[in-house]
């Protein structure tokens, strides 16, 4: 098993969090696959497809508290060495997350049909839109499997296991959506959008199969035992507690992107292309960031764990000192070549390029605080935290972006400059907040 609560801090942050980093890639390539081969098929389809991923990033969101809250328990343990309780707290977590999959399934089955016509599409959309949400909510249960599997064994720092069946996975989707979409030579019919959903549940099935073959047979260090599948309520409370937390954190995110999008919708389109450029980099500038919030995650959960207080205070440091270097790195590149990064999205239409190398610009200026902002909320999740985390979300999104957003946009002369300055000011103050909050529960010095 990986040494997290001795040796090298840096090591084992470089470890953990380059494969969980490629993993991130990896799952946005998957989600780009789809998009690529819908697209084939006309804007109806991708209309489709992209009313539905909203909707089924909700549902997701409100059910995998769970799996990061197991996640954070054996952590703890296994940094204390309790194998028998990492081996109970995995049972207990697995079959927990598979109860609330298969309800989440049924019920997104049961309202597909009300969900898209809440969004007041049109009536071609809407059939596809329906078909493919129904054949994606049957994936819920092997998708949320695999992310229980995933989470579990990046909390006993193992990554790379995770990273090889994802990038297995993203090679199949490629070969299977045209397949499944298109048909082949009569053997396989032709589905149209339904066809991206069969290929992507199919893919979901075959990760969960994985993930379970491996838990079971306990070769990695992590073994579910059918004997701990009694439901212990005391331990499932408590998953309970530190999962919905997570759970609104995320959905909170979910709803905050929507509602971004619902303020530039207002402008003309080239404002609205300028957000989506300005969107698509920084969903792939957080990439690293993220990375190493997971393995910050780890590493403090392992250390409060083993009680290397001062390793989870070193480790702090140094993943705080790593994020804010390298995303102010990477804001001052885009800073100077914001104009050809915008240029590469959109080449022919000079004000859009102007529009979005300004909001590009306005952007990168905070990188270096948002990467310290999702370092620390990874921190505390590792901690046992959670609900510290969801107040940093709840205060980014809703008490600050939004509401900074729809004032200086609507009620100021700025108009989208408006809200291109929300971000930047928003990741500034909550960083600073997440500092205070770090400061204030010393719980990395042995307070608990």
């Amino acid at each position: 098993m990986p040494a997290l609560t001795e040796g090298s801090i840096f090591k084992a942050l470089v470890k953990l969090s380059i494969p969980l980093i490629l993993t991130n890639i990896l799952q946005t390539a998957y989600n780009l696959t789809d998009t690529f081969w819908v697209g084939r098929l006309g804007s109806i389809s991708v209309a489709a497809v992209s009313l539905a991923f909203p909707i089924v990033f909700i549902i997701v969101s409100l059910g995998s508290g769970m799996a990061i809250a197991g996640s954070i328990l054996v952590a703890k343990r296994q940094g204390a060495k309790d194998t028998a309780a990492v081996a109970h707290i995995s049972t207990q977590t697995f079959f927990s997350v598979l109860t609330i999959s298969v309800i989440l399934a049924v019920a997104g089955y049961i309202l597909t049909p009300y969900l898209v016509r809440i969004m007041h599409v049109t009536p071609e959309v809407y059939r596809e839109a329906v078909a493919y949400l129904k054949i994606t909510f049957t994936g819920l249960p092997p998708l949320f499997i695999y992310l229980t599997f995933q989470s579990l064994m990046r909390s006993i720092g193992k990554v790379k296991l995770p990273f090889y069946i994802v990038l297995s996975t993203v090679l199949l989707n490629l070969a299977l959506d045209p397949l499944f979409i298109f048909g082949w030579n009569g053997i396989i019919p032709a589905s149209g959008v339904k066809g991206a959903a069969i290929a992507t549940v199919g893919t979901q099935i075959l990760s969960a199969l994985t993930g379970l073959i491996v838990l079971f047979r306990g070769e990695q260090g992590l073994k579910i035992r059918l004997s701990d599948y009694r439901p212990d309520f005391k331990l499932i409370k408590e998953l309970f507690k530190l999962g919905m937390p997570v759970s609104i954190e995320q959905v909170s995110r979910a709803l905050g992107i929507f509602m971004m999008v619902l303020l530039v919708t207002h402008f003309d389109t080239m404002v609205l292309a300028s957000y989506g450029i300005g969107s698509r980099i920084l969903s792939f500038i957080i990439i690293p960031a993220f990375g190493l919030a997971m393995a910050t995650s780890t590493l403090v959960g392992q250390n409060i764990g083993a009680r290397a207080y001062d390793r989870v205070k070193k480790t702090l440091q140094l993943s705080l000192k790593i994020a804010f270097g390298v995303l102010i790195f990477i804001g001052f590149l885009l800073f100077v070549f914001a104009k050809e990064v915008a240029a590469f999205f959109i080449p022919t239409d000079p004000v859009a390029i102007h529009e979005s190398a300004v909001f590009i610009k306005t952007l990168s200026v905070s990188f270096g605080f948002l990467g310290v902002l999702i370092v620390l909320m990874g921190a505390f999740r590792g901690a046992g935290k959670t609900k510290i985390s969801m107040i940093l979300a709840l205060l980014s999104v809703w008490l600050l972006r939004f509401p900074l957003a729809y004032y200086l946009g609507y009620h100021t002369s700025l108009k989208q400059f408006g809200i291109w300055i929300s971000y930047p000011v928003t990741n500034i103050l909550t960083a600073l907040a997440g500092l205070v909050l770090l400061i204030k529960y010393k719980w990395f010095e042995g307070v608990e």
